[in-house]
């Protein structure tokens, strides 16, 4: 549940406030424990230059914002009110978005560290892509700060009537920045907790053995943590005879995932439009190919283009966001295809056009040229195109050039041409910068044009570099809105392309460049954070949590908050990204122990949280049953309201 990313183990109210007014947007928010009501937490929202903080309730039975709803788990309760903002509201009436959810560091760079997935999400991963002895690492959904290890296990017993492996949870507690599952064995680190009963099989309640065989590693990551993945992906094997690994093995794991021949091409095989395609295996998918309009009548099929309409899909189910830049991913013209590329450049609005490619490679057509020499006029079909003028940088030629239908000055509109040409043949640039250079270029232009259509890519195949290009760009999109605090999935990414497209990002080494790409990215936006904090923010510094940065209120005093610090920038709003970051392993967030009715209810449904009894060693005894949860405070002053309180006022 990615609400629950957001939880912050470690930090106090000010350090709240500069993390959401440094690092976020407008509606990030984060979770943190409550100082001065221990066992429950405070829920502290951006709403654009300053922080409000709003209470949230754990009973231990349940949380809520001290009226209204329940929820069973703190990511249940947020996530409820990222999906229905009108149900958080001011008492003057003013809603409060919850939008993006800014990401604490992951307390591992380990693969096998899921995040906050839920115990069904466990399940359903390990049984579907794993092995017997699989196993994954995950956050508490119900003990923030805690984790959980679920294995799929390795024992006939447990087999489930249709003689599928059942998945064991056991819960990893945090307490001190230590680690342990209850066998009287403490570590420093989940890495090295993981390491230890990998070779010490642990026995739990029922007598079973459990073993740690092989890791089902994730591919999500926090944005901000990307330079330790890639560090982690790029180790060489040790010794030879290893199975490649890293990069390699998830881009095989992708490969084997494709979607190929899940969906229709049959337009694309049909006679009469096989001299329309480039290659012969190369063909749109139906469901999303660009379907030309007015063609001519006298062709017996004038609707085809390989070419397919690209819509970004972000995680968020949120319906607030603005609607995202979408694409058009097409092969490079042949000669009979021209007319139909600016057709289809017309018909979609397009203004702007990304080409990947040059027009010869290697002594090969990858490319025709499908526009007029500068200054000149040229008629393809029913379309004119003008070459205004072109200017050249160092990676890319850009032209400005004016499209209408021939004969009809009044329909005429300007598109830009961005034609990068620095990309070798059957193979990636060494080095991101010139890449993302052109794409903020391309991401600029768009954006500066109102209604503009998608952003027209291409390459010679329409699937390589143009998947390379796409798959960057949304995920250089992901991070402008929603921070760098907040998390990304590469192969995932490249799957949601694919169901659009098929093939596209064709070679390992351009799924490495997207790594590089969006890590230089990343880099990149820290450094002018950094300096943009030094030249703004110089001489300034955030007071005690007595004087924070947002004024102390009364019920009796507006709810708008008013921030004492002088607020950053636009562009610090906009680029994310400081050296600032919390800590990653929490002490026990908890000033109550767990219950044993709380163990059986915690992040799996279906099956009873197993606690290890023993070790290969000395035999240990589980967890002490504790004593019953402490009772809530009462809050005095409730600043904030969930529209379906009890605590509204009349």
């Amino acid at each position: 549940m990615a609400s629950q990313r957001g939880f912050h183990p470690n930090i106090t109210r000010v350090e709240a406030e500069t993390l959401l007014l440094t690092r976020g947007v407008h509606g990030s928010f984060l979770t943190r424990p409550s100082k001065s009501n221990p066992g429950d937490f405070t829920l502290s929202v951006r709403r654009n230059g300053a922080v409000d903080h709003i209470k949230v309730q754990n009973t231990g039975n349940y949380y809520d914002l001290y009226g209204g709803k329940k929820f069973a788990t703190l990511a249940e309760l947020l996530q409820y009110y990222m999906e229905h903002h009108e149900q958080l509201k001011e008492k003057n009436g003013d809603v409060v978005e919850l939008k993006y959810p800014l990401n604490c560091a992951d307390p591992t760079s380990e693969r096998w560290f899921h995040g906050h997935l839920s115990g069904k999400e466990a399940e359903k991963l390990l049984m579907e892509k794993g092995k017997r002895g699989s196993f994954l690492v995950r956050g508490s959904q119900r003990y923030p700060g805690d984790f959980v290890l679920s294995v799929l296990m390795d024992d006939d017993k447990w087999k489930s009537n249709d003689g599928k492996s059942k998945v064991n949870h056991v819960m990893i507690r945090c307490q001190e920045l230590k680690y342990d599952v209850g066998g009287g064995e403490y570590f420093d680190s989940l890495t090295d907790l993981v390491e230890h009963y990998k070779k010490n099989p642990m026995v739990v309640t029922l007598g079973t053995v459990l073993q740690l065989k092989q890791p089902l590693n994730t591919t999500r990551i926090n944005a901000a943590e990307i330079e330790s993945r890639v560090r982690e992906l790029s180790k060489v094997a040790e010794t030879t005879g290893m199975v490649q690994q890293g990069f390699w093995e998830e881009f095989e794991t992708l490969q084997k995932q494709g979607c190929k021949f899940l969906y229709s091409q049959k337009e694309g095989w049909r006679e009469e439009n096989k001299n329309k395609n480039r290659y012969k295996n190369i063909l749109p998918f139906d469901h999303t190919r660009v379907v030309l309009h007015n063609g001519d009548p006298n062709e017996p099929i004038s609707d085809y283009i390989n070419a397919n309409i690209i819509l970004p899909e972000f995680e968020t189910k949120c319906h607030n966001s603005k609607p995202k830049k979408s694409y058009i991913a097409t092969q490079g013209c042949l000669q009979n295809t021209v007319s139909d590329f600016w057709r289809m450049v017309f018909q979609e609005n397009s203004r702007v056009i990304s080409m990947t490619t040059k027009e010869v490679e290697r002594g090969k057509s990858k490319c025709v040229k499908y526009w007029p020499d500068e200054y000149a006029l040229k008629d393809y079909g029913i379309m004119r195109v003008r070459n205004i003028k072109e200017s050249a940088t160092r990676n890319y030629t850009l032209r400005e050039l004016k499209l209408s239908k021939a004969g009809q000055e009044n329909t005429e509109r300007t598109v830009w041409q961005y034609h990068f040409q620095t990309w070798p043949d059957h193979g990636v640039p060494n080095d991101p910068e010139g890449v993302l250079d052109f794409l903020e270029e391309v991401h600029h232009k768009q954006e500066s044009i109102m209604d503009a259509g998608p952003v027209v890519v291409h390459c010679n195949t329409g699937i390589g570099r143009t998947g390379t290009f796409i798959v960057i760009d949304i995920l250089l999109d992901i991070i402008r809105e929603k921070g760098v605090d907040h998390d990304i999935d590469i192969s995932k990414t490249i799957q949601m392309v694919r169901s659009q497209r098929p093939g596209m990002v064709q070679k390992e080494a351009q799924y490495r460049f997207i790594y590089m790409a969006v890590q230089h990215y990343i880099q990149r936006l820290k450094h002018r954070i950094k300096e943009e904090n030094k030249s703004k923010w110089k001489g300034h510094e955030y007071i005690n949590s007595m004087n924070s940065l947002v004024n102390q209120r009364t019920s009796n005093q507006s709810l708008v908050p008013h921030c004492t610090q002088t607020p950053p920038s636009a562009k610090v709003r906009e680029v994310l990204g400081l050296e600032h970051s919390s800590l990653p392993c929490p002490t026990s967030i908890r000033n109550f122990p767990r219950t044993l009715y709380d163990s059986k209810k915690d992040d799996n449904d279906n099956n009873a949280l197993l606690h290890p009894l023993i070790t290969t060693g000395p035999q240990h005894g589980p967890f002490p049953e504790p004593s019953s949860p402490q009772q809530p405070k009462p809050w005095g002053h409730q600043q904030l309201w969930a529209q379906d309180s009890g605590l509204l006022p009349p």
